[in-house]
């Protein structure tokens, strides 16, 4: 069944076109959830990779900066903050002013949004040397107290074997259709703050259901890390020295494993 599935999807003709992302995983347990095929560039040369090793260092509030065995750059919810050298990429979120910027320096080769200027949902497939980026959409609160459709997204990054998503400001729990879109994450980076996002139990919620081997926390406001880690009784807890953390597909934790950076 399952090949047969693959076949309808996936045609050789189908399959010259486009290159599936590397994440996607089949994800039986969710009700009607499909398999899902993405139209981009992603070299196949991305979906054999699995060594090398990547750095992400934590820069401040919500921006990490990850930077790919080839050297590529990325950093998230960019504001303009200078964190010593321009990223080749940045991604952005536009809750508030600390997640993007509208004069991102002009040395950025590719600013991507995590919403649409002009309406409806940003979506994006890009992809530099051995780094693939996508996005999924999602909503978040406007400053009327309702909620604004397709207003931000989550951003998953593909190099080196690795998935590695950023979850953004996000503002209420993703559904089935999201997880599947989002695929398998072995790190992701999440906001713990409780208030300006979710609550830290729903924010829990989410984590432990992707289950990812690595949780890099963001928004770290007044001290509320305790509070978030005590909704994760089953992850471990390593407190590194420095701001950088060095991972590669060999390197994952066979625990989920909350890492706290300096500065986080």
């Amino acid at each position: 069944m399952l090949l047969a599935a693959l076949g309808l999807l996936w045609s050789p003709a189908s399959f010259a076109q486009e290159m599936p992302s590397t994440c996607h995983a089949v994800a039986q347990s969710l009700p009607k959830a499909t398999f899902v095929s993405l139209k981009g560039e992603a070299p196949t040369r991305l979906a054999a990779r699995d060594s090398g090793e990547v750095r992400i260092t934590f820069v401040h509030h919500s921006t990490y900066r990850i930077e790919s065995p080839a050297g590529v750059t990325i950093e998230t919810d960019y504001s303009g903050y200078n964190s010593g050298s321009v990223p080749r990429i940045v991604t952005m979120n536009k809750a508030h002013s600390t997640h993007f910027t509208n004069n991102p320096d002009p040395g950025i080769e590719h600013v991507l949004r995590g919403w649409n200027p002009e309406g409806g949902k940003a979506e994006h497939h890009v992809t530099v040397d051995d780094v693939y980026i996508r996005n999924v959409p999602s909503d978040i609160r406007d400053w009327g107290g309702g909620m604004e459709k397709d207003a931000n997204s989550i951003f998953v990054f593909e190099t080196a074997g690795l998935c590695i998503g950023h979850l953004g400001h996000l503002h209420e729990k993703l559904t089935d259709a999201q997880f599947a879109d989002i695929g398998r994450l072995d790190v992701v980076m999440v906001p713990v703050d409780g208030s300006w996002t979710m609550s830290q139990e729903g924010m829990a919620d989410m984590v432990m259901r992707l289950r990812s081997r690595v949780v890099l926390p963001m928004h770290n406001f007044r001290g509320r890390m305790d509070r978030f880690l005590a909704q994760l009784p089953d992850f471990a807890v390593e407190r590194r020295q420095g701001p950088t953390l060095v991972v590669s597909m060999k390197s994952l934790p066979r625990k989920p494993t909350v890492v706290l950076l300096d500065g986080v």
